[in-house]
């Protein structure tokens, strides 16, 4: 079975703000930031995932990930998730 990398969105629900990242192992990851052991996110604990990609290659999943966190990223995330951060 091949090894995937993710890119994943997390939504931090002390404030609302979302984070962009990129991962080979999303369920450690993740388990990482809500630890607090990820310095860009341990002040906005608790995080919760909002959405994930799953990429064949390293390389494309950090290019997703620069994507995602670029303006024309945001209003992508904006509208893939309207119905979820509306509620």
């Amino acid at each position: 079975m091949s090894q995937f990398h993710y890119v994943y969105v997390l939504r931090s629900l002390k404030d609302g703000n979302l984070y962009v990242g990129a991962t080979r192992d999303l369920g450690l990851r993740i388990q990482k930031h809500n630890a607090g052991e990820v310095q860009s996110t341990a002040y906005r604990r608790p995080l919760e995932l909002v959405y994930y990609e799953a990429c064949r290659s390293q390389g494309d999943a950090f290019r997703r990930e620069k994507y995602l966190k670029s303006a024309w990223g945001k209003c992508y995330l904006k509208s893939r998730l309207a119905s979820y951060l509306a509620g």
